[in-house]
């Protein structure tokens, strides 16, 4: 191979990582939740798709060291969030990547979706964190640094940042604003009164 198909060959191998690196995985689990993660789906994963969410988000290395192997499999980490959930949210999302830990994100914006994140933190609040099965609502930085430190994930500044990025709207999503208004409940007709008096039916 001569120096010019080399170059060749490294340029189109960057290019492919870079187009990989950009990649986000938008699947749904068992219960028909809907998650968004920078990694390949489980097994069993259904609706598998891929986005791009452009240059905000990448693929962090295929290596994965020891402890945070151990610490994704004993305490997997998932971060829920709505569309309409700007700053809190997005502030929740920038410390999981500074720290580079892997999380599962599931937006929140349905009836149903709200009720199984009530069942689960007492609140339908956003941006929400379960860690292993310790759940935090809220965004108080110290809370989630000390979550994930009791998981036994690396302190910021051991593992490169990660730079998973917002999802976007999910698929038929309808904002606040735009969804119809339930009609006010009709009260009942009142039944007209019992006839009374010697000759009314018995």
């Amino acid at each position: 191979m001569n120096f010019a198909r080399l170059l060749l060959a490294l340029a189109v191998g960057a290019g492919a990582c870079a187009a990989a690196a950009q990649e986000l995985y938008r699947w749904t689990d068992k219960q028909g939740r809907e998650h968004v993660t920078d990694t390949a789906p489980p097994p069993g994963a259904r609706n598998v798709r891929k986005i791009n969410p452009g240059p905000a988000s990448s693929k962090p290395s295929a290596e994965v060291p020891y402890v945070l192997d151990v610490a994704m499999k004993q305490y997997p980490v998932t971060l829920y969030t709505s569309p309409n959930c700007a700053a809190p949210c997005g502030m929740a999302r920038e410390l999981l990547n500074r720290r580079g830990v892997p999380f599962s994100e599931v937006q929140v914006w349905e009836e149903e979706g709200n009720e199984e994140l009530k069942k689960l933190s007492g609140k339908t609040q956003v941006p929400t964190v379960k860690v292993g099965s310790t759940v935090y609502s809220g965004f108080e930085p110290a809370a989630y640094d000390s979550l994930l430190d009791s998981a036994g994930y690396p302190k910021a500044g051991v593992l490169p940042a990660r730079t998973q990025g917002d999802p976007g709207m999910p698929e038929g999503y309808v904002p606040p604003a735009e969804r119809p208004k339930a009609e006010p409940a009709k009260p009942e007709a009142e039944a007209p009164p019992a006839p009374t008096g010697p000759y009314a039916p018995r």
